[in-house]
């Protein structure tokens, strides 16, 4: 049934038509009652047919009222109303298929109906018997075509339907099971990983304390073992800080980490849906962003969503914000201002949410410092995420002695 769809698509309809008109010329002149006798009152009907049928390709119930007419005066006035009524019926046709409410194609099936039957007032009862067997073809067959394309349309919508609905249910349930991976990753980062490294560093420390008297050479080497373990601890807390944020199986960044020449358009789509959401956002975001690492870049996408999301759930989405970001040598730095339109009066958003606990969280666990209440009639959330340079080596006398992770 999908070749049904196609033929009678509803962006086809102009063309559907041109060709019916085309082929009621062609009767005219080449049929059984055309050529020269049928000029005159029958091409003065068949000529408006054609001509308000192209112009009312649009509007078909003012298609089928006007072609009704023009049948009505067809079945006065000459003997081969042909023409008029193909005109007619096919309008029905186009009414059924794009109708909005059965009861208007039921009205107009109902309208061409009684305008056939009056075709046969005043004829003998035996003939007029016969004759109702016209609005079956006139009538029934152009209702139940565009009522069989109606229904391939419609089921062909609930498939379709049905197929998004369960591919969000598969989108939905791979994220529930990359959380649950992630989770089960940073578990196994924090008390297998992180502590094998936090042990190896704190031995290299106490080696190089009660060692004083080492070959330089020796020292060199602790001292670098010492600074790449320290350095691998951080990143490993920062990662599973990233692996156990909760908004990672949220929306559609779903990922742990960002590639980092993907983060201005991360950012641009996170931008969009705020706009969609009907806030007006002005960004100003510095090209250098592609160049942060990936959980820096991460964090920046995170804090830009949650904070777009509160502007657009307590703000009201009349409101206007601007999102400033920017890299200074080597730290970033963040903040989205909203002018507070259609919030409420008091100075802190309202709700229960851990969406400002969760920004403090992730930008602490870079060593940067959120900074979050009212500015004006608004309300402003910034930070500034430290560059992320090598961790400095801690005096040889006191050996520093890593966190437990």
């Amino acid at each position: 049934m999908r070749w049904v769809g196609r033929l009678f698509d509803a962006r086809d309809t102009f063309a559907r038509i041109l060709l019916l008109d085309l082929s009621g010329i062609g009767y005219l002149v080449f049929g059984a009652h055309g050529g020269p006798a049928a000029t005159g009152t029958q091409w003065a009907l068949a000529v408006p047919a054609f001509l308000l049928a192209l112009l009312c390709h649009r509007r078909p119930l003012v298609n089928l009222l006007l072609q009704s007419a023009l049948l009505v005066a067809a079945l006065v006035l000459v003997d081969d109303e042909t023409i008029n009524q193909v005109g007619a019926s096919w309008a029905l046709l186009e009414l059924t298929m794009r109708a909005t409410r059965p009861r208007t194609i039921w009205l107009g099936a109902g309208l061409l109906a009684a305008v056939d039957l009056t075709g046969l007032i005043g004829l003998p009862v035996r003939t007029a018997l016969t004759g109702l067997f016209g609005p079956v073809v006139t009538v029934g067959l152009p209702l139940l075509l565009g009522l069989v394309v109606r229904t391939t349309r419609e089921l062909g919508r609930q498939a379709q339907e049905r197929a998004e609905s369960e591919r969000r249910r598969r989108e939905s349930e791979n994220r529930a099971a990359r959380a649950d991976e992630r989770g089960a990753i940073a578990r196994e980062l924090h008390d297998v990983l992180a502590h094998h490294v936090a042990s190896m560093v704190l031995r290299v420390g106490v080696a190089r304390h009660v060692l004083p008297d080492l070959d330089p050479r020796v020292g060199e080497v602790f001292d670098d073992v010492h600074a790449t373990g320290t350095a691998a601890l951080t990143d490993l807390r920062r990662l599973v800080a990233v692996l156990r944020d909760p908004d990672g199986v949220r929306g559609d960044a779903a990922l742990t980490a960002i590639d980092p020449s993907a983060l201005p358009a991360a950012l641009g789509a996170a931008v969009d849906r705020a706009r969609q959401a009907g806030v007006v956002v002005e960004a100003d975001v510095d090209p250098a962003v592609g160049t942060l690492d990936a959980v820096r870049g991460q964090a920046v996408l995170r804090l830009t969503q949650e904070a777009l999301t509160n502007v657009a759930k307590h703000a009201g989405a009349a409101a206007r914000a601007r999102l400033t970001v920017s890299v200074e040598d080597g730290a970033v730095h963040w903040a989205v201002t909203d002018d507070g339109r259609g919030a409420a009066p008091a100075g802190v958003p309202t709700g229960g949410g851990h969406g400002i606990v969760g920004m403090r969280e992730r930008v602490e666990v870079l060593g940067g410092r959120l900074e979050a209440g009212p500015t004006g009639s608004g309300w402003r959330v910034r930070t500034v995420l430290p560059g992320a340079g090598p961790a400095p080596h801690p005096p040889r006398p006191r050996a520093g002695t890593p966190e437990p992770a």
